[in-house]
């Protein structure tokens, strides 16, 4: 079963000499059988590399995958192929009618992000696969029982939004909002009309519940204790180098929703580097804006150099915290 055709490719810069980076229309398939969409920037010349990595962007919760488009096609320029996808029930995974429609934080990751990397290790054989991750992309990650064949990663903001979590400052507004009103909203209409309150793509009722009622630990929500006791396995296989950035000015992303997701990732080497707005010379960047074209020359190269090198510049800026694997 495959979806519908995403209409155009999403609004993308000119390419260095001016050739447009136009990408493919992705079409996948889960493990129980719903249809995922999405897009690849892919270049035939280095399907013969084996050195050639491929790089899987997973999104933010509720934000469609082509808000990181012009990103990916960066990465692109800078010798990656890229693939970037919707979770079920999002952008150019959404179905015809969202009330109803069941899924949930831990679907986006066993069987979406799952059908992705097993489609990248099938179309780009022999290639290593590394993933930039935004947000609960990070979660989804570790979520994919397939997740030991991610090489390298890069989290931004990378949480499951664990209210206490939050900054002080925003926490209570951030509550009435995400933990009150969208599980209302979900409760009441079946989904949550998300876009049109600005806040973000319309949001299948699982996930906005899963957000609502989460707990310190993500196996703790209510949805998860019917599933599983302990940790998704995903993130216990997951060998992959980390590297966490997350902002000063970002409410979620806080040094202990960093850390309590990375805590997760306990096979793993990982990096955290905490970033201050100043130290890039601007007021502010906040939970999204990291992958705002306007920080191609400034954060951007971070990702670059982790995904091609597994380090960071010696320049970089902000703190960093290394932790190596567990025993």
């Amino acid at each position: 079963m495959t979806g519908p055709a995403p209409a155009t490719p999403p609004s993308l810069g000119a390419a260095p000499g001016g050739e447009a980076r136009l990408p493919e229309p992705l079409h996948l398939q889960a493990a129980d059988g719903v249809a995922l969409g999405g897009w690849q920037w892919r270049s035939p010349q280095r399907a013969s590399d084996g050195a050639s990595p491929v790089v899987i962007v997973s999104c933010a919760t509720s934000v469609r995958c082509r808000y990181y488009a012009r990103f990916a096609a960066d990465l692109h320029a800078h010798g990656f192929d890229v693939i970037t996808f919707d979770y079920r029930g999002i952008g150019d995974s959404r179905p015809a009618a969202l009330r109803g429609f069941d899924a949930s934080w831990s679907d986006w990751g066993r069987l979406d992000f799952e059908a992705v990397l097993d489609h990248a290790a099938r179309a780009f054989p022999d290639r290593p696969i590394d993933v930039v991750a935004h947000s609960f992309g990070g979660c989804a990650a570790g979520l994919a029982p397939s997740a030991h064949r991610i090489r390298r990663l890069v989290t931004v903001g990378a949480q499951f939004a664990y209210w206490r979590d939050y900054a002080p400052a925003e926490r209570w507004r951030m509550f009435a909002k995400w933990h009150v009103a969208m599980p209302l909203l979900a409760a009441c209409l079946g989904y949550v009309p998300a876009k049109r309150l600005g806040w973000m793509e319309d949001t299948p009722r699982g996930v906005a519940l899963d957000w609502a009622a989460m707990a310190p630990r993500f196996e703790h929500r209510p949805s998860g204790r019917r599933t599983a006791s302990g940790p998704p396995p995903g993130f216990a296989t997951a060998k992959a180098d980390i590297l966490a950035i997350s902002l000063t000015d970002d409410p979620f992303g806080t040094i202990p929703a960093i850390e309590r997701l990375l805590s997760y990732f306990s096979a793993s080497h990982r990096t955290h580097l905490r970033l201050a707005p100043a130290d890039i010379g601007v007021e502010d960047i906040g939970h999204f804006a990291f992958f705002h074209s306007r920080f191609q020359p400034t954060l951007w190269p971070l990702a670059h150099a982790w995904l091609r090198d597994g380090a960071l510049p010696a320049a970089t800026p902000g703190t960093l915290v290394s932790r190596t694997p567990a025993g």
